[in-house]
């Protein structure tokens, strides 16, 4: 195949995907109606905004002069909290979502297993952490077990569809290769696939550990302990500058976990 009959010369227009004139003219007044009653819908209260603003105001100048101090003994036990909720979370996790990802992942299961991985994958992903938390919370209390058990569960869902789709996307040369040699099913996974997902599989686990932890601040506004209950604590006592010392935390621990995983990642490729 030569080079012109691969890439065409001449520009050509792309299909219309509206033919008719008369709907081509409508479709952008019809959005346009109803991005206006959408807006409409929203009620919005300029007393209540400009009050808000004023709000917003105070935040971002405590946000700008932090207290470490004052509260200190609170910022750091949320703190331990949420990392231990994160590491724990975040290991057992990984552990359970690689026999649930190698389960869901259709060219190495038997069909009934590859379905029930898959219903655990999509049960895990349906549910949003912060839904996930209110029910622990109203089941074993309040604390940060409900906390490790919420990020828990997002985890399995997280880590076992990437790392399904990526032994579903891996060389099936490879696998078909170890598997005529007469290897079983365990040194086909052992010898074909862990060789090619390995290194996706620790790149996963590192950015789940740093979403597990921006999550934790987040599931701690409604009880599942962490540093987010603190920071709950702190805006409602309108203590802004202890709530900034707290975001300026968070952001610190992200950052330099980003980093850490950055360098982690480069070292294994």
């Amino acid at each position: 195949m030569t080079a012109s009959a691969s890439y065409p010369r001449r520009w050509r227009r792309p299909p219309q995907l509206v033919t008719t004139r008369r709907w081509r003219l409508m479709l952008p007044v019809l959005v346009l109606a109803y991005l206006i009653l959408a807006v409409g819908s929203l009620e919005i209260d300029v007393g209540r905004v400009v009050e808000g603003l004023s709000r917003g105001a105070r935040f971002v100048q405590g946000f700008l002069q932090p207290d470490f101090v004052s509260r200190w003994q609170d910022i750091r036990q949320g703190l331990i909290e949420s990392l231990t909720m994160t590491l724990t979370a975040t290991v057992v996790g990984v552990l359970v979502s690689v026999p649930i990802g190698i389960g869901a992942a259709r060219n190495l299961s038997p069909r009934p297993v590859y379905l029930v991985c898959r219903s655990i994958v999509a049960v895990s992903r349906s549910l949003q952490e912060i839904i996930i938390a209110i029910f622990l919370v109203a089941m074993f209390g309040f604390g940060p077990f409900a906390g490790f058990l919420t990020l828990a569960f997002a985890t399995i869902g997280f880590v076992a569809k990437l790392l399904a789709d990526d032994i579903e996307e891996a060389s099936a040369s490879q696998i078909e290769a170890i598997r005529a040699t007469g290897a079983g099913w365990s040194q086909l996974v052992h010898y074909a696939v862990q060789p090619q997902v390995m290194p996706r599989l620790i790149g996963l686990s590192l950015y789940r550990l740093d979403i597990n932890f921006r999550e934790s601040a987040v599931i701690g506004i409604v009880g599942a302990g962490g540093i987010g209950a603190t920071l709950n604590t702190a805006i409602d006592r309108y203590e802004y500058d202890s709530a900034g010392a707290i975001l300026l935390l968070v952001i610190a621990i992200v950052m330099l976990s980003e980093y850490a995983s950055s360098h982690l990642r480069k070292t294994l490729q």
